[in-house]
């Protein structure tokens, strides 16, 4: 294509949603020429999907628009615990071992492939990859998440989730007696160096802020029931930020929580309030998930 000008009503967007509307493909395909290095802006190479385009400036898109699949199939073999639906959204209660969306290792069997079989208007909506996806919970992380079924309200929710406005309360159950009753961990997360299967505090991460509050503690063994308020949404979050402190997860094997005086199989971890202003009517709604029967019973032996 030959060098269009930014207008006014894209100044602002991501760029690759201004490349998606410019060529008429999906953002995922403009993620691929934007990946490739087939993105031009103002003169030079961007590589980056997230950068904000600015009025007046230049975008020259290289090569053709690259071939792409289908997507993930739809699978009906998969049980999807919904907690709440209409027209707009879907709030699913997504159990402990259940991976979100397709991903390296996991092409299949995922909550999304379980999505499209009984949700069909889902594909199209948000990314290819992971059709109507907008935030997503750890396979071994349990409770509530929201799914978009339109394009209009994949567009809200994901504003949400940037400008936080967005609640999410998680429940957890950390090794440890926490020091206060109240706190904030505010450290950038980034990929590990010396592992790259985790995530790690480090300078050149991305910020990352977790609020908490103590509901609970024990002294044999010292545990803390906590609830934690996400104010962002890195990988791993936390679980990284928990671990930082010297309060890993119950269970948590990857950051240093899977200790012998409680078993557990999965982080201690579960997704319990969820709250947004919903698309398209002018309300705001909550939602709340008790803890799964694995979760409680750890808490069960505690109290006894």
């Amino acid at each position: 294509m030959s060098a269009e000008s930014i207008p006014e009503s894209l100044n602002g967007e991501r760029l690759d949603r201004v490349v998606a509307f410019v060529l008429d493909v999906s953002r995922s395909r403009a993620g691929i020429l934007i990946d490739g290095g087939n993105v031009i802006l103002d003169g030079g190479v961007e590589r980056s999907r997230s950068r904000r385009v600015q009025l007046g400036e230049t975008l020259n898109v290289l090569n053709e628009v690259p071939e792409e699949d289908e997507g993930p199939e739809p699978e009906k073999n998969i049980e999807i615990p919904v907690h709440y639906e209409d027209d707009q959204v879907l709030v699913i209660n997504k159990p402990s071992g259940l991976v979100v969306h397709p991903g390296a290792g996991n092409m299949t069997g995922t909550m999304v492939n379980g999505l499209l079989a009984s949700w069909p208007e889902l594909r199209g909506v948000g990314e290819k990859s992971r059709p109507g996806i907008v935030h997503r919970l750890d396979r071994g992380t349990s409770g509530l998440l929201v799914v978009a079924r339109t394009q209009e309200a994949y567009d809200h929710l994901s504003a949400q989730l940037s400008d936080r406005s967005m609640g999410r309360w998680y429940t957890a159950l950390v090794w440890g007696q926490m020091d206060s009753d109240t706190g904030t961990v505010d450290a950038p997360i980034g990929r590990s160096k010396k592992d790259r299967i985790r995530m790690a505090v480090i300078g050149a991460g991305r910020q990352a802020r977790t609020n908490y509050e103590v509901l609970q503690r024990w002294a044999g063994p010292e545990v803390s029931l906590i609830r934690c308020k996400l104010e962002t949404g890195r990988t791993h979050q936390i679980r990284v930020h928990l671990s930082a402190i010297g309060h890993p997860l119950v269970g948590d094997e990857l950051y240093g929580g899977n200790r012998s005086e409680i078993a557990l199989e999965r982080p201690f971890l579960h997704a319990s309030f969820l709250e947004f202003q919903h698309p398209t009517k002018n309300e705001r709604i909550a939602f709340e998930s008790t803890l799964p029967e694995d979760l409680e019973k750890i808490l069960r032996g505690l109290s006894n």
